[in-house]
């Protein structure tokens, strides 16, 4: 029952520990709003061109380097954006980014200290925010998740798998 991997994600199963009966509760990608930036790097490069026609010959070439530059950059960008996954499993929550090398952070569900969502003014509007976890260990990749689509949803998947492995009691009150 392998999931198939999106073209040029990373492969999120080759991480489960799947003989301890681990199993992916949510595996979450970034916003669309985090590939604003590579959109308007490409819509610039864009722009670059259309100007070649009608610039003199001499800053052709210098044009045409420009939009290279810019359409590189925003292919890098949107790549990174992409090769970036959060992922909850009932054991455990972890993240795996890298386009060239690939790291992978994890923190088990015990050492989640508190989770903080941050949903900027935008956010709410286009429906994203921002995890910030503390744990004991401070010095993990797992500090600061962004662009994070449907937050409150995620934050309530994580507090109920933490939920039932019983690391914390029930809430009094």
């Amino acid at each position: 029952m392998h999931q198939p991997r999106p073209l040029g994600g990373p492969d999120i199963g080759r991480h489960l520990l799947r003989e301890e009966g681990e199993v992916i509760v949510d595996e979450v990608r970034h916003h669309w709003a985090a590939y604003t930036v590579p959109m308007l790097e490409a819509l610039l490069a864009v722009a670059v061109l259309a100007f070649v026609p009608v610039i003199h010959i001499d800053l052709a070439g210098l044009a045409l380097i420009l939009a290279l530059g810019l359409s590189l950059h925003a292919g890098w960008g949107a790549l990174r954006e992409h090769r970036d996954r959060f992922v909850i499993t009932n054991m455990r929550v972890f993240r795996v980014h890298g386009v060239l090398s690939t790291k992978l952070a994890t923190m088990p569900l015990h050492r989640i200290l508190d989770i903080t969502v941050v949903r900027p003014l935008h956010g709410r509007l286009l429906g994203f925010g921002h995890f910030c976890f503390e744990s004991a260990a401070q010095d993990q990749g797992l500090r600061d998740i962004r662009y994070v689509g449907r937050p409150v949803q995620r934050d309530l998947a994580i507090q109920r798998v933490v939920q039932r492995s019983g690391l914390r009691g029930p809430r009094v009150g």
